[in-house]
């Protein structure tokens, strides 16, 4: 067999070992959010602290947070007092972690005796306390407010007494960590036998090409970009807390020498309200917008982070210290990758991108015990490319799982709710030459009283459009009352009582146009129109293209 050959199917046999973990995670919790949404990570990480493998629905969000976290496992527990069967545990968003409600576990993989690789997952559990059900403290003034905090430790009866004490779902809670080490455990098998097939000398040597082989050609594909230093910047709506204060995230992208240099020197400090991430988070952030202008076939791992070099400036809303709260990191890591987008945009204009619409997190939950919990997100419009329209409410995303947004019925199932409809908002994607993706609107009509919280944005500045596009159109979170009457809710608000009977309705934003409305082929206008994507008045009103005669629904469910 030869060299070439027996490295892909090295590679392919450690993504399978952190696939099928991610698997037995997803079949064995017990939260409606994993087992519905199939949102679970798992990867596979040596004693180094290097990314090795991760599952093919592990979002970078994750993979980079269990990256990030592992050394600061090893730094409370050093290597040399662990033994065969451990499994460890933590959540500290300045160690690492995401925010309190994701759990990332671990488990040694031992050769001669001391810990050579680790297995890990990891998922966003139903609750661990904080101002709301289900992990949503969109007006979190620190990070108390946001649920319990746990440092590296090993995961044992005591600590599953302290999380089960502290969440409003604990039985919940306690199976979805089992889930967690049950995962831990398949891939350590799988890892075990790697290790007795090849022999531990040989499979740290293929490991060590694999991750080689993976920074020459991530290397390959940055010296294609042109050469230069390229900047821009992303707005946050609001902090949820003072709407008057503007928040920026700013980035320079250096492209020299086969590397990409990532500076967000001059980004906005962090704030006592929860629109801060952690590090991990925002190192997610930006590789991914920039693997999204390299080749997709490239592996993710360490070799490609090595050719990537990412500066957060700490106590900055991308690198947050306790006790500023980081409950809200998806608000400015998807600012720092839409500047990331930009940037890279400027630099290679034939693949530029528009801003888009993101996805909108919301809860709904019980007032009072027993509780019952759907945490869900519905995503926005794809900014339109250069030459293609952007997909409609599929969202820029990096932090979902394989189908993270769970389906209706079991839903309904489970919660005291019904779905009323699901579908796109005609005219909400940006006209241009080539029109932004559209935004969708979702209907729960509640069967019983319940609170809603919500944490978005881009519901104020709307996704600009690029070369003379225009912006996305804006979406919102409203309440539709007993006698039919509709509010706008606030981008960010924590337990809004619904009585039953209300609906509660989500639309999300469009993404923006790229190019001038006037230069879109007439074709893809009535097109647009037969399909209902955008409505006749849209089509004069955006495009001056008028069609007698021609309806349009309303939208698709």
């Amino acid at each position: 067999m030869s060299a070439r050959l027996t490295g892909e199917v090295l590679r392919n046999a450690l993504v399978v070992a952190a696939e099928e973990a991610s698997i037995v995670v997803v079949r064995s919790a017990y939260s409606t959010f994993i087992v519905e949404g199939s949102d679970a990570s798992a990867a596979v990480l040596d004693a180094e602290g290097r990314l090795i493998a991760h599952s093919m629905a592990t979002t970078l969000m994750n993979s980079m947070a269990l990256k990030v976290a592992l050394p600061e496992v090893i730094k409370d527990i050093p290597l040399g007092t662990m033994r065969p069967g451990d499994v460890y545990v933590l959540n500290d968003a300045y160690r690492g972690g995401v925010h309190t409600n994701d759990l990332l576990v671990y488990r040694p993989v031992f050769v001669s005796g001391s810990p050579a690789y680790f297995t890990a997952t990891m998922i966003h559990v139903s609750d661990l306390g904080g101002l709301s059900a289900g992990g949503m403290a969109p007006l979190a003034t620190d990070i108390f407010l946001e649920g319990l905090q746990l440092p590296p430790v090993r995961l044992d009866a005591t600590v599953e007494a302290v999380l089960r004490a502290n969440s409003r779902t604990p039985d919940k809670v306690l199976g979805d960590v089992r889930a967690l080490v049950a995962g831990t455990a398949v891939a350590a098998a799988r890892m075990e036998s790697l290790i007795a097939e090849y022999g531990a000398a040989d499979l740290a040597a293929g490991v060590r090409d694999y991750l080689d082989d993976t920074e020459t050609r991530t290397r390959a594909a940055l010296a294609e970009l042109p050469e230069g230093r390229f900047t821009a910047s992303y707005p946050i709506d609001d902090d949820g807390i003072d709407a008057g204060t503007p928040h920026l995230v700013r980035v320079a992208v250096t492209l020299r020498d086969a590397t990409a240099a990532l500076d967000f020197t001059g980004t906005g400090p962090q704030v006592p309200a929860a629109i801060n991430a952690s590090a991990s988070q925002s190192l997610a952030a930006a590789v991914f917008a920039v693997r999204c202008f390299l080749d997709p076939a490239i592996p993710m791992n360490e070799g490609c982070l090595r050719a990537i070099d990412v500066h957060l400036p700490e106590g900055s809303l991308l690198d947050a210290r306790s006790p500023h709260p980081c409950g809200g990191r998806y608000v400015p890591i998807y600012a720092a990758m839409e500047a990331v987008f930009q940037a890279l945009s400027d630099a290679v204009p034939e693949r530029a991108i528009a801003a888009s619409g993101i996805l909108q997190p919301f809860s709904i939950a019980a007032t009072s015990p027993p509780y019952w919990i759907h945490l869900s997100y519905d995503f926005g419009g794809v900014g339109a490319r250069q030459g293609l329209d952007g997909p409609d409410a599929t969202g820029v995303h990096f932090g979902v799982g394989r189908n993270s947004i769970p389906q209706v019925e079991p839903v309904e199932s489970r919660c005291p709710l019904i779905v009323e409809s699901v579908e796109t908002v005609p005219d909400s994607g940006g006209p241009g030459r080539h029109r932004g993706g559209l935004g969708s609107r979702t209907v729960y009509r509640f069967l019983a009283d319940c609170h809603v919280t919500t944490r978005g944005d881009r519901l104020r500045i709307p996704p600009p459009g690029r070369d003379g596009g225009l912006p996305g159109r804006l979406g919102g979170f409203y309440r539709r009352r007993l006698d039919g009457t509709v509010e706008r809710l606030a981008s960010k608000v924590n337990n809004v009582r619904f009585a039953a009977g209300e609906a509660f309705i989500v639309e999300t934003t469009g993404g923006g146009g790229i190019g001038p409305p006037g230069e879109r082929d007439p074709e893809l206008i009535e097109a647009d129109l037969r399909a209902g994507r955008i409505t006749p008045e849209g089509a004069a009103r955006d495009y001056g293209v008028v069609s007698p005669g021609l309806g349009a629904p309303r939208g698709r469910n």
